[in-house]
């Protein structure tokens, strides 16, 4: 497989779970200033959406949306369950947590890197965030992982995206359960790995 990525993106979820599986692959760092990849190839022709994560499988097919890709690593790995048995509820709830952090959260943060955000934009942004972050703090009272008492795909997709209140000045402190869950995950070797990988940390 071949995973094209952007540092600190949502493609960053897909690599956590390639490592966290040991899948044998590749990657290839898109600039999305440019939509050049690393090797000078015209990303547009790959995605036509211009956006990462896309992920090519050793048929050549092509593979793109953040919660498909998560969905289709796991499942090549049953194993390791980081998605429950397809038809399963607890499935069903793993997808419904992939759709909301997708929907809910990783869209809301997106009018925040936007240079030419004003301070109206920013405040509207941030309270629809801080609606979002009670419920996720609120559900991570309840189990240490946000689908349950384990790491999963949803947990990879979550992370990633917490990590952007850094990167666009969102103070997480009001929800210290959002910090320790940080941590958590964080500590897992495979998250090392592609965080290091990634250049996002020494």
């Amino acid at each position: 497989m071949k995973l094209f990525f952007a540092p600190g993106a949502c493609s960053l979820a897909p690599h956590i779970l390639l490592e966290e599986t040991g899948i044998a692959h590749t990657l290839e760092r898109v600039d999305l200033g440019t939509h050049k990849t690393e090797h000078g190839a015209d990303y547009m022709h790959i995605n036509p959406k211009g956006y990462v994560p896309a992920l090519v499988l050793d048929n050549g097919e092509l593979l793109t949306e953040v919660g498909v890709v998560l969905q289709y690593i796991s499942d090549q790995k049953k194993d390791r369950q980081l998605m429950a048995a397809p038809g399963s509820l607890e499935r069903y709830r793993q997808m419904e947590w992939l759709s909301f952090i997708s929907t809910e959260i990783h869209k809301q943060f997106g009018p925040l890197f936007r240079p030419d955000a004003d301070a109206a934009t920013r405040e509207r942004q941030l309270t629809m965030i801080g609606r979002r972050l009670d419920y996720v703090s609120e559900a991570l009272g309840r189990h240490p992982y946000i689908a349950g008492p384990a790491f999963t795909a949803a947990d990879a997709y979550l992370f990633t995206v917490l990590g952007w209140a850094d990167y666009v000045k969102v103070d997480l402190k009001p929800w210290p359960r959002l910090g320790e869950y940080r941590s958590r995950i964080q500590g897992r070797p495979a998250v090392q790995k592609a965080l290091k990988s990634e250049g996002l940390i020494a």
